[in-house]
């Protein structure tokens, strides 16, 4: 089976890096899977989005990732987000609170983005939103 590279990074630290059968994340431009083979792009990610990459081996990984670019050349793909949690590291009790106290609809850009952070947290961790 056909495999490529991927290498995502969040600002303080690597996350991770080996070969994947897929890629699934969501761009600013909607959801977007990648196999071995696509065609070179550069994306922004969505804020409160999330990245789920199935192992070569069969595993699957999702993060929580919040703000940054993608990058799919013949080379692999490249996922550089500002902040990036691993699903099973998020505290669902605490991203639940910061999702009651937070507001989608507001006006701050500060408050929106608590309200995204907290909605990928709990998706990442497979939680209802």
């Amino acid at each position: 089976m056909a495999s490529l590279h991927v290498e995502l990074v969040a600002v303080e630290r690597m996350i991770w890096s080996g070969e994947a059968t897929q890629v699934l994340t969501r761009t600013t431009e909607g959801e977007l899977g990648i196999l071995p083979g696509h065609i070179s792009l550069l994306g922004q990610l969505a804020d409160g989005g999330i990245v789920r990459i199935d192992e070569e081996d069969g595993e699957q990984l999702v993060v929580a990732v919040h703000g940054g670019f993608l990058s799919v050349t013949e080379k692999g793909v490249s996922i550089l987000a500002e902040l990036a949690e691993f699903a099973d590291e998020i505290d669902v009790d605490r991203a639940r609170r910061a999702l009651d106290n937070a507001d989608l609809a507001s006006d701050d850009p500060d408050e929106r983005q608590a309200a995204l952070r907290a909605t990928s947290r709990l998706r990442a961790a497979g939680q209802s939103v």
